[in-house]
């Protein structure tokens, strides 16, 4: 097979910010799974010019009526993918010019497609530039001279780019796969750029369900003070923050030793806190429902991001399970089983990684 020719296709996954958000920005640590219901996937194939292809759906430019194209806007926004494309290719070329990594090889057609839905806070735009930055390291052959740990900073620097206001956590779940603990102290953060990152096996996790709705609104979108007021010292948002940062030092002594009740604990906790610190108004009246309804039935559940999907787990089995699929069905929720990935990193990734 002539590699000149060869298409190069990356799968990443949607993730779960399974402890600890959002600590990831404010010097903390968190605990993220990726996700195997969900995932974006790219395609890179060497082409004669460099060409950035627009999905069919997700980059519509053309429309039936006005209509169509104002309802789409509404409920779809401007963006697609073409744009987070673009910001990684320029990221990824500036930093191996700075890094003195040469680029061999011509030019390529790159193209995208996704599954995870939309404001859902599941990470589906990182999860794009994710995959397409596994196509640019194979594609310039370089995966051994960028190093695991930097990845997730290229990611997010592209989507920083944009705009796009976010932390490492996600994309640090993205790069590696499987189950990941991330200490984002500030002494790591300053001196190295990035946090330490700590895979653990998959296998510690208990069953898990990802509660979502089909057609999120807007709720949620009030401005945040959280930041202004940790930066401003606020004593309160500090100290909740520092304890919502301390959450995954247990969960990872809990999973370890598989003491779910102990986590589940901490799993309410986390959203305890959050919402203690952002309020009703920011959370959202259809983020709260979510939550309320996995509480119902004596399910522990917090957000798996920032909003738009909870990840809840039933302590006490399979019958409670039934009744939280019956409670998210009757309340309008889609429900689903978590479905868990192993880590996706291959032996040339392992062989950039620090002795653990």
């Amino acid at each position: 097979m002539d590699p000149s020719t060869t298409a190069i296709e990356h799968k990443v996954h949607a993730r779960v910010g399974l402890l600890g958000n959002p600590s990831d920005v404010y010097y903390g640590r968190t605990i993220s799974f990726s996700l195997g219901n969900f995932w974006a996937s790219v395609r890179l194939q060497p082409s004669d010019h460099l060409v950035i292809s627009p999905h069919p759906t997700h980059d519509l430019v053309q429309f039936d009526s006005l209509s169509h194209l104002v309802n789409r806007l509404n409920n779809e926004g401007y963006y697609g993918g073409v744009r987070l494309l673009m910001a990684l290719c320029k990221i990824f070329y500036n930093y191996c010019r700075d890094n003195k990594i040469d680029l061999q090889g011509g030019n390529f057609t790159i193209s995208y497609d996704t599954n995870i839905p939309r404001q859902t806070g599941l990470s589906g735009s990182s999860a794009i530039v994710c995959a397409a930055l596994n196509c640019l390291l194979d594609f310039y052959n370089v995966r051994h001279l960028i190093k695991v740990e930097v990845r997730p900073n290229l990611v997010l620097n592209a989507e920083k780019e944009l705009g796009i206001v976010a932390g490492l956590q996600d994309r640090v779940a993205q790069v590696y796969g499987g189950l990941v603990y991330m200490d984002f102290s500030k002494n790591y953060m300053d001196d190295l750029g990035h946090g330490i990152y700590t895979p653990m096996e998959i296998n510690l996790l208990p069953p898990l369900h990802l509660i979502y709705a089909e057609n999120p609104s807007d709720s949620g979108k009030v401005h945040s003070s959280v930041r202004q007021r940790w930066l401003d010292g606020d004593k309160f948002i500090i100290s909740s923050m520092e304890e919502v940062a301390n959450l995954p030092l247990e969960g990872q002594a809990a999973l370890l030793e598989k003491n779910y009740t102990k986590f589940a604990d901490l799993m309410n906790r986390n959203f305890d806190l959050r919402r203690a610190m952002f309020g009703d108004d920011v959370l959202g009246a259809l983020n709260l429902k979510m939550v309320e309804v996995a509480r119902s039935v004596g399910a522990a559940a917090k957000f798996t991001g920032s909003g738009g999907a909870v990840v809840a787990f039933c302590p006490d089995g399979a019958s409670q399970a039934k009744l939280l699929e019956d409670a998210c069905n009757e309340a309008g929720f889609v429900i689903q089983p978590v479905k868990f990935v192993p880590s996706c990193l291959n032996e040339l990734d392992l062989k950039t990684l620090p002795p653990q």
